[in-house]
């Protein structure tokens, strides 16, 4: 399938303090999108075509009829983000330990993919991975 034009991404997580949320990864050196950020939102940038929305609870539950998973009890998904070196995967997962996430899995090293994964201060589960650009089994 061809994507005539790249499309955005935005995934919704539910915080149980955003302020606490934001400071979180404001300390793996993400930024926030001013424009979309308020008492009850905060758009942080991954990249110019992937945001993650860090919603409060009451917020988040405006936009399903679902419940709200718990997070502590279950996985609804993995987040996963690509990082340009096995360095830089590292980097950010140690960076998340040392703000307050928790590892979820022991590092991963493929030869090809190398990735490591943690849980944030909500206990949404994050993969950092770094893929061999050269490598044919991407």
């Amino acid at each position: 399938m061809k994507i005539a034009k790249p499309r955005q991404l935005f995934v919704n997580l539910p915080v149980a303090d955003l302020a606490r949320s934001k400071r979180f990864f404001a300390a793996l050196g993400f930024e926030f999108n001013p424009q979309f950020t308020d008492d009850n939102a905060a758009c942080m940038m991954l990249s110019d075509t992937g945001f993650v929305m860090l919603l409060t609870r009451p917020f988040f539950q405006g936009f399903t009829k679902q419940p709200i998973t718990d997070a502590t009890k279950g996985t609804e998904v993995l987040v996963a983000l690509s990082c340009s070196s096995r360095a830089e995967v590292d980097e950010l997962a140690q960076k998340a330990l040392a703000a307050g996430g928790r590892t979820a899995m022991p590092a991963t090293d493929h030869g090809f993919m190398y990735l490591r994964s943690f849980y944030d201060l909500d206990s949404h589960h994050w993969e950092l991975f770094w893929m061999d650009p050269a490598s044919p089994a991407k």
